[in-house]
């Protein structure tokens, strides 16, 4: 019997994460079947700095994911994140190709390249496209074109890009420990299909994922994403100043960050230096949410996930500052034993394995050239570094 079996390989600034999942039949949501976990080294910010570092960190992480799981991987979808990845909209037209004018997926794809034709990419890959908002004969249509009848389709779209070298160096570290990429998924997008609900993602709502060394926030309206960026301030800076204002190591200085160990120190001193820091966070994402005019608009708020979303006072502060709901990411999926998966660092993992049915931006039946440049970059890495 052929088993419907996915994998997700979250390359993070502090650890390596592996997911493996098990689709059973007349099931929406995977079984996960098993995980394996190593500390990342040779990456800094989210991008690699020392590749052989790297590709050890990812050969231990599936080794421990292959043990649990009994599965041998060979394929795995990638997350990409780090400084690099960001959203950038544009847009584009077409005129309808058919001598009735009925909207086909083909004029929405030359529509969608036209966009990708007025962007500016320099040294930039394209990982993911989200339409944003189409016109027809110049008014807006609501939901998918396709079908309507026009002569001339207007399209706006989010392009999630991240840095052409940062990309193919992942790519590499991933290939150099014995695993062929199937897709590459933004970090946040794949996230977002395990700690937003579909109401979430309709009426308005962010998901800030508060990593290592990288904080982003990736915001949704009318069930696609509107906008990404990622700041380089993460949850490594908050222990990083407690460790300088009590003169502890960086290991207690976590576990006092984790509300573990602060007996002895005071209290009153630790949520100044914890508040200070988090104000950082959220001045950077106010900012962002008044430039995209979304500051105090997004009913379903936010949504906090990554190893920083358990800091004490995360959410409290986060409503006081950015004045919206606020929340720390949850999700019902169950992994080995039954044991819920709590922790919101495993949630870009746990969202890859979603990859084949979400997929990373709009998808016709239609063939289109957008992604023909990353799936080149992909075989053309892995030939060369697989054994």
């Amino acid at each position: 019997m052929i088993r419907n079996v996915s994998v997700g390989i979250d390359v993070g600034s502090a650890a390596v994460r592996v997911v493996v999942g098990e689709f059973l039949k007349g099931e929406k949501d995977p079984k996960i079947i098993g995980t394996g976990e190593a500390p990342a080294e040779g990456l800094r910010h989210g991008y690699v700095t020392d590749a052989g570092q790297a590709a050890q960190c990812v050969r231990a992480a599936l080794r421990n994911a292959e043990k649990s799981s009994g599965i041998k991987i060979r394929r795995a979808f990638v997350s990409v994140g780090g400084v690099t990845v960001r959203g950038e909209s544009q847009s584009g037209e077409a005129v309808i190709s058919k001598a009735d004018g009925e909207v086909t997926a083909l004029d929405i794809n030359k529509a969608l390249e036209d966009c990708e034709e007025n962007l500016s990419l320099g040294n930039k890959k394209i990982i993911g496209i989200f339409p944003t908002s189409f016109k027809l004969d110049g008014k807006e249509v609501l939901g998918r074109p396709e079908g309507m009848r026009g002569t001339k389709l207007e399209a706006k779209a989010l392009f999630v890009t991240t840095s052409d070298q940062h990309l193919e160096e992942l790519l590499s570290v991933v290939a150099e420990a014995g695993v062929e990429p199937v897709d590459i998924v933004a970090g946040p997008v794949a996230a977002s299909a395990v700690a937003l609900s579909e109401k979430e993602k309709i009426v308005g709502s962010a998901l800030v994922n508060i990593g290592a060394e990288t904080t982003s926030l990736a915001v949704f309206e009318n069930g696609t994403l509107i906008s990404l960026y990622t700041f380089s301030i993460g949850s490594s800076d908050i222990t990083n100043d407690i460790a300088l204002g009590f003169k502890i190591t960086l290991e207690e200085a976590e576990r006092m960050k984790l509300g573990e160990d602060q007996s002895q120190f005071s209290k009153k001193k630790f949520e100044e230096i914890v508040e200070a820091r988090l104000a950082d966070i959220f001045e950077l994402i106010g900012n962002h949410l008044k430039k995209i005019k979304r500051n105090e608009l997004l009913p379903a708020g936010i949504v906090f996930v990554g190893g920083g979303a358990r800091t004490p006072g995360l959410e409290e502060l986060s409503k006081s500052s950015l004045k919206l709901p606020s929340k720390i990411g949850t999700t019902e999926m169950f992994g080995q034993n039954k044991t819920r998966v709590r922790d919101s660092s495993w949630f870009t993992a746990v969202g890859l394995l979603y990859s084949d049915s979400s997929g990373s931006g709009y998808a016709s039946s239609s063939s289109s050239s957008l992604f023909k440049g990353l799936k080149n970059t992909i075989k053309s890495i892995t030939k060369q570094l697989m054994p």
